[in-house]
């Protein structure tokens, strides 16, 4: 069968396979509005949004003597305390200390963890379970996109917003049992009993919940009824699109897996379609060398997460890195005139026109790095580019030097490099500058959030 490494080879290298266009933007396999986008954006702010995770992340289950020693070799986070009923965001790098994914571990048990996340870091788990003599099982449920049968082990909702705790006692015929940060606790909704994990997706109060995925029409019946009184609102795969960005999860970064010598045997147990393998790579920065594509915990804000008490794979690469210049998670807002000129260009006859604004979502590829330069000096890349109903203006997330402080002026080119010619994904189009400011997190009055998926 052939492998991730054998696609690399054939493509002429990494980037060229990366540049050939394999996918276009992720669609969230749940129904895009239930409403309209706009009003629901505003309910996890305003009411409460109800929101279903169940179909677009895969889970990874492992369970044996060996889970916390093979979970603590991949992490940089640590694991002193973990266990039953809590929870804890894993951290992989690579050997040089490049990012190679993040994902949330549920501790259900007694060496049981069900990991749930993006597919970088469940595929590198995976991996070393395989492959490094560890005393584990592990077991996979796969996400919609590579399950054609549509059905889970777990449905997993997600109820957050300014009325979510009223809903929640409603349901739970009383108060709620008192659950800290990042741990579990179990209570119920109606006739079922729910485990839920109590986290930030948007910013604002709520919790994450799942259980057996044959009993979510009637836990999601039970909610919207409770619920009517307080405003609930469903979220549909539009405005659910937009939430990292408002939150502050950089969601589509490069797993750094592509180039280091010493994860070579990874990319010959990654299949030639694995999810590493149909990235596409796009927007207006360019290098010559993929890992000016990689980042590190310290571009997108894990710096407190991960904890040099343990060996862990690229443990050395961090503690190299610590004395580096870094740069930093950080969001900019662009010009409303300028947004304004890229619509208006639709209507320009020939080429002269600019790279459609898809809303809310407007990041067109599945890893995107878009160039933002100060004083015509690149300070650094955004990622993630949505129109808030929130801040009622189009933000972007990504990564900035310390040059670009709060409250700068700096310039986003909108645009793919080679104005889509390598990808039938994109239409062809001219790039254009986008002026734009660098702004504090979108909501500084609110918790910030932690671990969107």
């Amino acid at each position: 069968m052939p492998t991730l490494e054998d696609e690399i080879r054939a493509a002429g290298g990494a980037l060229q396979l990366l540049r050939s266009g394999r996918s276009g933007a992720y669609a969230f396999p749940v129904k895009p509005e239930f409403t309209n986008w706009r009003d629901e954006q505003e309910s996890w702010r305003t009411t409460a949004a109800l929101m279903d995770l169940s179909l677009h992340m895969p889970d990874l289950v492992v369970s044996g003597p060996d889970t916390f020693a093979l979970l603590a070799h991949v992490g940089a986070n640590s694991f002193r305390n973990f266990g039953p009923m809590k929870a804890k965001q894993l951290v992989a790098v690579s050997p040089d200390g490049y990012m190679i994914g993040d994902a949330i571990l549920f501790c259900l048990g007694e060496d049981l963890v069900r990991i749930v996340g993006r597919p970088p870091a469940l595929n590198w788990v995976q991996f070393h379970a395989e492959t490094g003599g560890w005393d584990v099982e592990v077991r996979k449920d796969e996400r919609s996109v590579v399950n054609p049968t549509r059905t889970r082990e777990l449905y997993r909702l997600q109820l957050q917003g300014p009325t979510a705790g009223e809903i929640f006692e409603k349901v739970n015929g009383g108060p709620m049992p008192e659950i800290p940060f990042f741990h579990m606790g179990r209570f119920r909704i109606g006739a079922y009993e729910t485990t839920a994990l109590n986290h930030r997706m948007s910013g604002f109060p709520g919790l994450e919940f799942f259980g057996p995925y044959e009993q979510l029409e009637g836990v999601r019946d039970t909610l919207l009824e409770a619920g009517a009184e307080f405003g609930i609102t469903q979220i549909g795969g539009r405005a659910y699109a937009s939430v990292a960005t408002e939150s502050g999860w950089v969601a589509n970064t490069l797993p750094a897996i592509y180039t280091h010598p010493e994860l070579q045997p990874y990319r010959e147990w990654a299949a030639a379609r694995s999810f590493e393998g149909s990235l596409a790579l796009g927007g207006s920065f360019v290098s010559d060398t993929v890992e000016d594509y990689y980042v590190t915990p310290w571009d997108i804000g894990y710096t407190h997460i991960a904890k040099f008490d343990h060996d862990f794979i690229g443990r050395e690469g961090l503690e190299a890195r610590q004395g580096e210049p870094h740069r930093r998670k950080a969001w900019i807002e662009w010009d409303r005139d300028d947004v304004a000129r890229i619509y208006a260009s639709m209507y320009n006859q020939g080429d002269e026109r600019f790279k459609y604004l898809d809303t809310p979502m407007a990041t067109y590829t599945a890893t995107q790095f878009d160039r933002v330069e100060k004083d015509g000096v690149h300070v650094g890349n955004m990622n993630l580019s949505v129109y808030s109903a929130n801040t009622r203006s189009f933000i972007s997330l990504g990564s900035l030097d310390d040059a670009a402080a709060v409250g700068d002026d700096v310039v986003l080119t909108w645009g793919d490099a080679d104005g889509g010619a390598s990808s039938p994904f994109i239409e062809r189009h001219v790039q254009t500058p986008v002026r734009a400011r660098v702004i504090d997190r979108p909501f500084t009055e609110t918790t910030q959030g932690s671990g969107h998926r």
